[in-house]
């Protein structure tokens, strides 16, 4: 038991200080030729224009984000669904298991699907709220007396 422990062990400090030993060792052999046109900001070898700092819209990280979920989703569900056989083969408390488990993780993903559509997020340009500042012609509002 203890040898496995140092065996993890030893991976585990390889896995950290390889990456950080390679990066200082680089950094001390590379050439450094500082100058003005290489700290610009480079946008597919263009001169910038105006500030790097700018707002851009939100959609896209809220498309990303959806994405990304629905992806995981993915990559979490295949495995057991490329396995489910064997567990029915093993055994049906093991197949209703992995039927239930994967009928809650897709419920939970389509009731965030059904949220995200509801909220008008996966429409790409979204409609503003119009509102109307004219008065009604039913609205009751005393005329101001002009003097």
């Amino acid at each position: 038991m203890g040898y496995q422990f140092a065996a993890v062990l030893a991976f585990a400090a390889v896995a950290v200080l390889l990456p950080f030993g390679l990066l200082a060792g680089f950094k001390a052999i590379r050439p450094s030729f500082p100058s003005a046109d290489k700290s610009l900001i480079y946008e597919c070898g263009e001169k910038p224009i105006g500030r790097a700092w700018f707002n851009f819209n939100p959609r896209f990280y809220l498309v990303a984000l959806v994405f990304v979920i629905f992806e995981v989703d993915l990559a979490l569900t295949f495995p057991v669904a490329v396995v489910y056989k064997d567990w029915v083969a093993a055994g049906p408390q093991y197949a209703w298991v992995a039927f239930a488990e994967l009928f809650l993780f897709i419920a939970i993903l389509m009731v965030g699907l059904v949220w995200v559509w509801a909220h008008g997020d996966l429409e790409w340009v979204k409609k503003l709220a119009v509102v109307d500042d004219a008065p009604d012609a039913d609205d009751e509002r005393p005329a101001s007396r002009a003097a």
